[in-house]
């Protein structure tokens, strides 16, 4: 999966290369310090290289992981920076944990019915904080992203919405509440994704762009709770 995002992300700023010319932080490729051609063979390599570790685990893993670089590169050739850029997140964050799970053990557990639902929410609420953070220079570029549709607040409001439903979905799940290590996780992750939309409700854009950090932080982290958590529930 690391390799998979490398190649995602190499495709990226090769598409992007043309407009991160006037960024204020300068990217690897418009600043000359990666060719556009050690690019696009990193984005090849690591494609295959992503694929070929797959392999050991059988075609299916193969073929999720084939699923994986469509949607990353959907989001960087046709989603990213339109009203839809949070679709590829809202479908891709899911695989995440269903292609590790899936590539060990082969099978999913019960639990995902509620986990797979639960990342689609924080994936499309992650977007939104992604495009949050650059909504300033999408407007000053004539880009139609799903924050400059929304507004600044609306954005943020809309996230707080996604991730709420999220956690409520979880505690709907996990009820009666399992007593785990792992709960610890998701009170930090919770409170860290609260720290991070309250930033992104300021007016300050660096601001923006560190509460678009913790947002994706502490989902990372409440997530590894939420999976804890329902292995506890389970076992108990």
């Amino acid at each position: 999966m690391t390799a998979l995002q490398f190649a995602i992300g190499a495709l990226n700023d090769v598409i992007d290369a043309p407009r991160d010319r006037d960024r204020e932080l300068p990217k690897p490729i418009p600043s000359g310090f990666v060719s556009r051609g050690a690019a696009v063979a990193v984005m090849a390599v690591t494609a295959l290289v992503g694929l070929a570790l797959a392999l050991p685990s059988g075609l299916p893993l193969v073929g999720l992981a084939v699923v994986v670089l469509g949607i990353g590169a959907a989001y960087d050739v046709v989603a990213k920076g339109t009203p839809w850029s949070w679709l590829p997140f809202a479908i891709g964050i899911p695989i995440l944990p269903v292609y590790g799970w899936f590539g060990v053990a082969g099978t999913l557990p019960g639990f995902f019915a509620a986990l797979t639902p639960m990342a689609v929410l924080a994936g499309a609420a992650l977007a939104i904080a992604n495009a949050r953070a650059d909504v300033d220079g999408d407007r000053a570029a004539g880009t139609r992203s799903v924050a400059t549709v929304l507004g600044g607040q609306r954005s943020v409001w809309a996230g707080a919405v996604l991730m709420l439903s999220a956690t409520a979905i979880g505690y709907a799940y996990a009820q009666p509440p399992a007593t785990s290590t792992f709960s610890s996780g998701v009170v930090m992750g919770t409170l860290f994704v609260i720290i991070g939309l309250g930033q992104g409700s300021r007016s300050e854009p660096d601001a923006w762009r560190v509460g678009w950090g913790l947002q994706a932080v502490g989902a990372g982290i409440a997530g590894i709770g939420w999976v804890g958590t329902f292995l506890a529930a389970a076992g108990s």
